[in-house]
C-alpha cells in the first residue's frame, strides 16, 4: 500500500485518553518512529499476569513484524491472541526550575493486535526482509536459512490499522511565577550513534568490512546530522 494512505481513524485502545495534543495517527508519522526504533517492547498474558519482552521488529509497508523462538513462551502467548507492542524513543530531557515540570521529549507508537502467525512457505522471505531492512544488501552474502533454522523460528504480524502514535516535544514549561528563580533550565538532547566496528576474532585475514554494517536507521541519523 502506499505511504501517502491516510490512517484510519482510532478507535477503542487505538484512540488516547489523554494528552490528546500529544497524539497522531497517521501513516507517516507512525512508520518513522518504527523505522527510527528497532527495539519493541511485547507486553503479553502469561497464566494470568502481564509480561513485558524486549525484542526486535521491522516494519514492511503497514505491517510490523516480530521473530523468535518456536518454544519460547511469549511467541506462543501473543500468537492470535491480544497482546501490545511498543516502540519507544527518548530524545531530550527538559530539566524545569521544578521537579514537578521536569520531563522528556520523545516518540512512542503502541500497537494493539492479535498478531497473525506467518505460515512457514512465508517465514524465509520475512526473516529476509528483516536483515534488508537493517542492513541492504546483505541477505545475499549470507548462507542461506536452514529447515531447522526456520521451523524452530515463529515469526508474527502486526497490522498498523490500529496503531497510535504519542509524541512529546517542545521547550521546558514552568509556572510563571518560577521563571525569575535563579535555576538553569533547559533541554539536554540524547542521540543513539554508532560505535567503530569490532570485527570477531574468527574473520578469515582477507575479509573486508562490508559498506552496509551501519544499520539503515542509524546511518539516516548520520546523514540527517
Amino acid at each position: 500500500m502506499s505511504g501517502k494512505k491516510a490512517h484510519s481513524a482510532p478507535t477503542g485502545r487505538a484512540r488516547l485518553r489523554r494528552a490528546h495534543h500529544k497524539a497522531a495517527y497517521d501513516f507517516e508519522t507512525i512508520a518513522a518512529i518504527l523505522d527510527a526504533q528497532p527495539l519493541a517492547h511485547l507486553g503479553v498474558l502469561l497464566d494470568g499476569w502481564p509480561a513485558v519482552f524486549p525484542t526486535m521488529h521491522w516494519r514492511e509497508g503497514r505491517h510490523v513484524y516480530i521473530h523468535g523462538s518456536r518454544a519460547g513462551r511469549k511467541m506462543k502467548a501473543a500468537a492470535g491472541h491480544p497482546c501490545c507492542l511498543t516502540i519507544s524513543i527518548l530524545d531530550a530531557w527538559k530539566l524545569a526550575r521544578s521537579a514537578f515540570h521536569h520531563s522528556v521529549n520523545f516518540r512512542s507508537v503502541m500497537l494493539h493486535a492479535c498478531p497473525r502467525l506467518v505460515p512457514d512457505e512465508e517465514k524465509e522471505a520475512r526473516l529476509n526482509a528483516m536483515i534488508e531492512t537493517y542492513f541492504p544488501g546483505r541477505t545475499k552474502l549470507l548462507r542461506p536459512m536452514t529447515e531447522k533454522e526456520l521451523a524452530i523460528t515463529t515469526v508474527l504480524e502486526f497490522s498498523l490499522d490500529k496503531a497510535s502514535a504519542k509524541i512529546g516535544s517542545g521547550p521546558v514549561s514552568d509556572n510563571t511565577e518560577d521563571l525569575s528563580l535563579p535555576i538553569w533550565a533547559g533541554i539536554v538532547p540524547v542521540h543513539t550513534i554508532a560505535g567503530n566496528p569490532e570485527s570477531d576474532m574468527h574473520n578469515l585475514p582477507e575479509t573486508a568490512i562490508p559498506d552496509h554494517i551501519i544499520p539503515t536507521y542509524l546511518r539516516h541519523r548520520m546523514e540527517a546530522g
